[in-house]
């Protein structure tokens, strides 16, 4: 038997598309996966004249969109025949928004009106999508009006896309509106409405509103599950809904069991979630993102990336979501040397260039403690949004540098409109600074100059930056004036500021708000003790004590870290467990006796316990700062930067004796704690002692 080879014939050896069927056009249409496919499909209906069938074309300029080539889809779309029809219209629409051409895609809105087509119930979704994605609430608010005039606000498709429009604008008590008023309700409504309570930090009503779903005996799916999963906080929640889960087979599904690990992270069982991990039979890299986000979560990042190593020795090729995970994770350990290692990877894997991980990079820069890395990579960058702009110029004031801050946001205005994220990064760099003029001045010029409305987070930078100065009545007065309540953070600034100036009656206003507002708030029972304690109030202090004992909240253990070669060195006050622990403190006596002959004098009322002098100066020698830079004395070259993380604020009596070990021993020693940088050489800080 002899095998024969077709020949193809001249129009097909030219790649001529022959004419086809129409019973067979949107088949074909549908399993063209390339543009080339398509292209030639394309051909064939030209030939086949089936391009004046509105369905046919319709669906051939849907598979352009879906494949990406949306400029190819709008010619099309522009030179067609059917200009009037509704169907038409919004295929395009959705091709423009699901190629997140959002802009293009309301501007294309606005000229319907003029071609008397009508939108319908599937036109608004889309619209309505792109007004979220863009944040634009003003847009939002048209669309709305529109869908209210066209008779579509019932329209249970329609509503579902204003619940999550109005969550994703910022403006919760809308999205609420909306889902109460409707009629019915499918599982995708309740779902948006859940989503829309994680959105906007309304954690327990989502959770109520996923629950009184249930009750209602509407089946749970999927994207209602990860929604819901997103408001637990607390473990026994966590097991209810992991119940539900498996209640409902959802228990092997990837995504879910991703969520469920995030949960059970953020509720404190990160032995939970490690065994959701190992369970997994193959691990994608949403799964491996998942669980070093969790490890993140239960403040536990050399896991994280010990993790990460983990991945790479499999030789998996992290993307970006996974990066982005890590650099959580790195950040909250403030080693530069995992940052350079993990920006090296980045560059490796061709992913520099992103505009989302360039952001990420720089700001993991500047919470290790290195404004040169950070303003390299802010300089480099190909494109930069508002939120670049916004990482750059917080890295500044968390860094003590307010003048540049302002230089920086100076720049920005030429290209840039600032929304309210950067205006909360410029007062804060104000308020680090003690720019007080500046800082009023950026204020006012929010809604006058920019439109854009102060919220809580504004009102509290300007009593931070009030307060710090010691203009503590101004302060008040400014609080007393605000056209909103003020929340926990706005009375946190306040309390912090009474701390600073020792100013216990406006302490004790400013706690009883916090007591009631952040009563799980272990740091404001601590601050309003302590602020007792250095007055000689110790009964009172002994009361906050015994308050937080009665609520049940635990004060956090403060604790600073320091990397020596790669390695990381965890010390807490009073440490004893460290292998070179006797030589560690004998090394530190010396210190002391060195920086006393220099003038130190040690601050005894950081020492909250009621006991003697002596005992108090020892107890003060003792704090982990001290421990931490005297073992990197100890371990790193004399040339070496020296640099410390610690998990509290630094206490004022560390802050005095670094600034005298940093002049005696000639070494640069930068100190991160939970609110900002500290540089720190020949006896200065950076912050100028304002803090």
């Amino acid at each position: 038997m002899q095998l024969k080879l077709k020949t193809p014939s001249k129009a097909e050896a030219a790649g001529v598309a022959r004419p086809i069927e129409s019973k067979t056009c949107i088949s074909l249409i549908k399993h063209c996966h390339t543009l080339k496919s398509l292209k030639t499909v394309h051909a064939s209906i030209l030939r086949s004249h089936l391009h004046l069938n509105l369905h046919f074309f319709t669906n051939l300029i849907s598979n352009y969109a879906s494949l990406g080539s949306i400029s190819y889809a709008y010619t099309l779309f522009s030179y067609s025949n059917f200009s009037n029809d509704a169907f038409l219209w919004n295929v395009m629409l959705r091709g423009l928004v699901d190629n997140a051409l959002y802009h293009p895609s309301l501007f294309l809105y606005t000229r319907i009106p003029y071609l008397a087509i009508a939108p319908d119930n599937f036109t608004f979704p889309f619209l309505l999508k792109a007004c979220a994605s863009l944040r634009n609430l003003n847009l939002g608010s048209q669309l709305h009006a529109h869908v209210f005039v066209y008779g579509y606000s019932s329209h249970m498709f329609v509503a579902n896309s204003l619940i999550s429009m109005y969550a994703k604008c910022g403006l919760f008590h809308a999205s609420k509106r909306v889902f109460d008023k409707m009629p019915r309700r499918s599982i995708v409504s309740w779902s948006a409405m859940i989503g829309a309570c994680s959105q906007s930090g309304f954690y327990e009503q989502g959770f109520l509103l996923f629950s009184r779903m249930l009750d209602e005996g509407i089946k749970p799916n999927r994207a209602s599950i990860l929604n819901a999963t997103s408001c637990v906080l607390h473990e026994k929640v966590a097991y209810d809904i992991r119940k539900v889960i498996m209640d409902n087979g959802l228990d092997m599904d990837h995504s879910v069991r991703n969520a469920s690990m995030l949960m059970f992270a953020r509720c404190g069982r990160i032995d939970v979630a490690r065994s959701l991990f190992d369970g997994f039979i193959y691990r994608d890299l949403v799964c491996w993102a998942s669980m070093i986000d969790a490890y993140a979560l239960a403040d536990l990042p050399l896991e994280a990336l010990h993790l990460f190593k983990q991945m790479r020795l499999q030789c998996l090729l992290p993307d970006s979501v996974l990066l982005l995970a890590v650099i959580r994770a790195c950040s909250m350990l403030a080693s530069l040397h995992q940052a350079r290692m993990l920006h090296g990877v980045i560059i490796r894997c061709f992913l520099d260039g992103q505009l989302v991980l360039d952001t990420a990079v720089v700001d993991l820069y500047v919470k290790c403690g290195s404004l040169v890395y950070a303003r390299k990579v802010f300089d480099k960058m190909k494109e930069r949004n508002i939120i670049s702009w916004s990482t750059m110029i917080s890295g500044y004031g968390m860094h003590s540098h307010g003048r540049e801050a302002l230089h920086l946001f100076d720049q920005m205005k030429t290209s840039i409109k600032p929304d309210h994220v950067t205006f909360v990064s410029v007062l804060s760099a104000c308020s680090h600074a003690g720019l007080i003029a500046e800082g009023w001045k950026c204020f006012n010029s929010m809604v006058r100059d920019f439109g854009v409305k102060p919220t809580s987070e504004h009102y509290a930078c300007m009593v931070d930056l009030l307060g710090r100065t010691g203009e503590l009545n101004q302060a008040w007065v400014f609080i007393e004036r605000m056209p909103v309540s003020p929340d926990a953070g706005v009375w946190g600034a306040l309390l912090g500021a009474c701390r600073i100036h020792s100013n216990v009656k406006l302490a004790e206003v400013a706690a009883k708000s916090l007591f009631e507002l952040d009563a799980e708030n272990p740091g404001r029972y601590v601050l309003l003790s302590n602020i007792y304690a250095s007055l000689g109030k110790r009964k009172e202090a002994d009361r906050i004590r015994n308050l937080m004992k009665i609520k049940g909240v635990r004060k956090i253990v403060g604790c600073t870290i320091i990397e020596i070669k790669g390695k990381i060195y965890t010390f807490v006050a009073g440490d004893r467990s460290h292998p070179e622990i006797d030589e560690i403190y004998s090394e530190l006596d010396k210190l002391m006796e060195r920086i006393r002959q220099e003038g130190y004098i040690p601050d005894l009322s950081f020492v909250l316990h009621d006991v003697d002098g002596e005992t108090k100066e020892k107890m003060l020698y003792a704090h982990s700062e001290k421990l931490a830079i005297v073992f990197g004395l100890m371990n790193l070259g004399h040339e070496s930067l020296i640099r410390i993380t610690k998990n509290l604020r630094v206490c004022g009596d560390c802050h005095t004796a670094i600034k005298f070990i940093s002049k005696v021993t000639g070494r640069e020693i930068v100190a991160r704690d939970n609110h900002r940088f500290h540089h720190f050489m020949n006896g200065t800080c950076s912050c100028g002692d304002y803090w």
